[in-house]
């Protein structure tokens, strides 16, 4: 039992002391190739509202002048955490190191797998944004602005969340779900659709990445949620790959904080969520996802709220969607949006995280 703590927060620690370490080392380069964003939407005379023009045009200098792709450092420590105890123990193969290894077929592989694909398909989405130019016929959003259009990326989540989904189904044999306090609920070969609309719902919850400090504090509270499932499962190889997770963004968030240093960016947001959807169904805990993750709930539903509202009805419901942007419009400071979103994760992710255990 004490090993597995020491596995599990041990390695958490390790993960966020090498991502401090390795973070100056990555802005150097951020900010000597100048990774940030080439435009900003509040210079342009596109149909925006006076509310978003308003909020953005505060942070126009900001998003020009500030790396989008801090992500990398999530990311990058996380899975050089688990080269690092993997070669420790082919290289001193004892009980220390094999029980630190926390790389394991049957528990990390697919989580790892989501990660990487989904983190370097971020960073090519991010990559376009900063060096791409605007009008650019392949390579731009509906606005004109450069980026990897919405389908191509829609299209990339439902790629690997149907090799997720095949993975579940046939070598694993997953067909259902457990729904705490009734029990396993059959799904036949509907776990397959199901699994890939359950990532496409966690990656829309991926725009709550936009004011400083709140997509990373909001992430590591619904990972340390699920590194709490896992460890009480005794699943310690995914308690602990969720509790790496968990120490590279609270690194992250250290220089994330406002003014922050760089923003997560796609690289950042696609392959947590993509890995978040993963570790949901291996712990048996997708049930309780939409109460650990609930403020990406709440963000993704804001914003299909506000274009149902305003496409069939011609009204807002949010003087800006997503929500997050919505308090700023009405006067609230970002930093105070920021706190209090933290909050409410924290708040949800242990409720859920109980939910999970005793039901």
């Amino acid at each position: 039992m004490m090993l597995n703590v020491f596995k599990v927060f041990g390695l958490s620690a390790f993960a966020f002391f090498l991502a401090i370490i390795l973070t100056p080392i990555f802005t150097h380069y951020f900010y000597k190739y100048k990774m940030w964003k080439g435009h900003s939407r509040s210079d342009e005379a596109n149909p925006v509202s006076l509310d978003f023009r308003n909020i953005h045009q505060q942070r126009a200098a900001g998003e020009l002048n500030t790396p989008r792709v801090g992500g990398i450092i999530i990311w990058f420590s996380t899975i050089l955490t688990c080269l690092i105890t993997w070669l420790a123990f082919k290289i001193f193969p004892d009980e220390l190191t094999g029980k630190l290894n926390f790389l394991s077929k049957n528990q990390t592989w697919l989580p790892l797998f989501a990660l990487i694909v989904s983190s370097l398909v971020g960073l090519a989405d991010d990559l376009i944004q900063i060096f791409g130019k605007m009008g650019n016929k392949f390579f731009s959003d509906t606005d004109g602005f450069p980026s990897l259009p919405r389908r191509a990326r829609i299209a990339t989540v439902i790629i690997i969340g149907a090799i997720g989904a095949w993975w579940f189904f046939f070598p694993l044999e997953m067909t259902s779900i457990l729904v705490p306090f009734v029990g396993e609920i059959a799904l036949g070969w509907l776990f397959i659709p199901f699994f890939i609309i359950t990532m496409l719902a966690v990656f829309s919850g991926g725009i709550i990445d936009g004011i400083d400090g709140l997509a990373g504090g909001v992430m590591a509270s619904v990972f340390a949620a699920y590194t709490g499932i896992a460890f009480f499962q005794n699943q310690i190889n995914i308690a602990t790959f969720c509790a790496v997770i968990t120490g590279s963004i609270l690194a992250f968030l250290w220089f994330n904080i406002p003014p922050a240093r760089f923003y997560m960016g796609e690289t950042g947001m696609l392959g947590l969520t993509a890995a978040l959807t993963v570790v949901a169904f291996l712990t048996k805990a997708v049930a309780v996802l939409p109460i650990i993750a609930f403020p990406l709930v709440v963000t993704s539903g804001s914003a299909i709220i506000q274009v149902i509202a305003r496409k069939y009805f011609k009204k807002k419901v949010f003087r800006v969607a997503p929500i997050h942007h919505h308090f700023e419009a009405i006067g609230w400071p970002p930093y105070k949006v920021t706190m209090r979103f933290w909050v409410i994760s924290i708040v949800f992710a242990i409720i859920g995280m109980v939910i999970a255990l005793i039901g």
